[in-house]
């Protein structure tokens, strides 16, 4: 079996989306002659755990762990506070007090790449050890936390061993950058890091048809799309499902205040108001951690009666409300650069064959997947008449008992599928063909 290092700040029983991409390759690509080595660390900040995830993992995955110090741990030791916050991602566009501002400030400037930096220098030196007993064909290492790249750089360089830098997220173009308050000796640092990430990777991964064109731009090393996906077994149980009788609109995963589709809950409110029926039969069922602006805004808009908070739940709950849901929502933050996004809930709605109301640029990239899969519409975040239109339909379909799976083909996006492209492309890397 050929042999992949991969380099890892998230596995389980750490939740969230970050940790199920490299989960599924693990799970996916030994049936495509690929085993995976997981270097992960031992003691990471984990705001929430899944144990339903471990479930996927191969039955004698090799996964090394080693301790890491960082930047939130020690804020912890020094002021005796939590990390945790009410907010999904703090580092937005949103008023911050003096507190958070200072918090910032260090954490751009001082943690570069991120907070977990100072576990790159002990990460290359236990791994220069490993590997002279324990050979793999190639790294790869997957980010954000970028310090992860860091790594395999440093790795690769030394050893020879052909490096894959896997990004899910962008690294100076992600949304959150802009929020950072970088002076420019920081920014110039962040720019230089990355454009060596960027040149030295053998191959450069993006997982969005526009940042893989960004990417393009930055540099001349070759850069390939393999997108996330859906995991098939996941959605097996999903005909065998049974409805409520309720016309759920249910949105899982993180939900943060500054991706809030305020339009849509107007939308709904008004329609309970000039339609009592509606208002009974109306769920809105929120799967995952919301922010507490979320929940005002959905009771500011007289919906607070039609609201099912679940809260953070494993995994497998979640796949379950998608497959139940009568319509799956998926508004995008407001910020310019989430054109480029595709967010990993996007391939697991379509994995539960729900129509998508989806709510952003609607030239980006999700707005294109929606379309091409047929599996429901997108709209700018001001469209309150298109978003009213598309709620209408939806209801007078499921008043009707009409079938409203989509038709389009996603077969491209499951893991499999993903696992094939990746295999693929290692084979090409570690073992082209003369």
């Amino acid at each position: 079996m050929k042999k992949a290092l991969v380099i890892t700040y998230y596995w389980p029983p750490s939740g969230g989306s970050g940790v199920q991409r490299w989960v599924k390759f693990t799970k996916y690509l030994p049936a495509q002659g690929w085993e995976c080595v997981i270097y992960t660390p031992e003691n990471p900040e984990m705001p929430s755990t899944d144990h339903s995830l471990e479930g996927d993992i191969p039955e004698g995955t090799t996964v090394l762990k080693r301790p890491i110090t960082e930047f939130y741990s020690i804020y912890r030791s020094l002021t005796g506070k939590k990390t945790s916050t009410k907010e999904v991602n703090p580092i937005n566009q949103q008023k911050k007090t003096f507190a958070q501002k200072v918090m910032m400030y260090l954490r751009g400037n001082l943690f570069i790449p991120d907070p977990r930096v100072s576990w790159v220098r002990p990460s290359v030196k236990w791994l220069s050890s490993y590997l002279k007993e324990h050979p793999v064909d190639v790294i790869i290492t997957t980010g954000p936390p970028h310090s992860m790249h860091l790594i395999g750089r440093k790795l690769s360089l030394s050893t020879g061993i052909p490096w894959i830098a896997d990004f899910r997220d962008p690294w100076t173009r992600i949304f959150y950058f802009k929020h950072l308050s970088l002076n420019s000796r920081s920014m110039k640092k962040h720019l230089r890091e990355e454009k060596e990430v960027l040149d030295d990777a053998t191959r450069v991964v993006a997982v969005s048809p526009l940042v893989q064109d960004e990417f393009r731009t930055m540099t001349k090393t070759p850069v390939e799309l393999i997108t996330n996906g859906y995991d098939p077994d996941d959605y097996a149980q999903r005909d065998l499902l049974k409805g409520d009788g309720m016309f759920n609109i249910t949105h899982t995963g993180l939900f943060a205040s500054d991706g809030d589709p305020d339009v849509l809950w107007k939308v709904l409110g008004e329609k309970c108001s000039q339609d009592p029926s509606f208002g009974k039969r109306l769920r809105i069922r929120l799967c995952g951690k919301n922010d507490t602006r979320i929940l005002a805004s959905i009771k500011e808009a007289g919906l607070e009666g039609n609201l099912v908070d679940l809260g953070y739940q494993n995994h497998d709950v979640a796949v379950k409300e998608q497959m139940n849901a009568t319509l799956l929502i998926l508004p995008l933050r407001k910020e310019p650069e989430y054109r480029a996004t595709l967010p990993g809930k996007l391939f697991e709605y379509l994995g539960a064959r729900r129509p998508i109301l989806g709510i952003g640029q609607t030239d980006g990239a999700m707005a294109r997947v929606v379309s091409d899969a047929k599996a429901g519409e997108v709209f700018e975040w001001e469209d309150e008449a298109g978003i009213r239109d598309y709620i209408d339909r939806c209801y007078s379909s499921f008043l009707s008992g009409e079938d409203t799976t989509p038709r389009g083909d996603i077969e491209r996006f499951s893991r499999t599928s993903t696992a094939k492209a990746y295999a693929s492309l290692l084979d090409s890397i570690c073992f082209p063909k003369k």
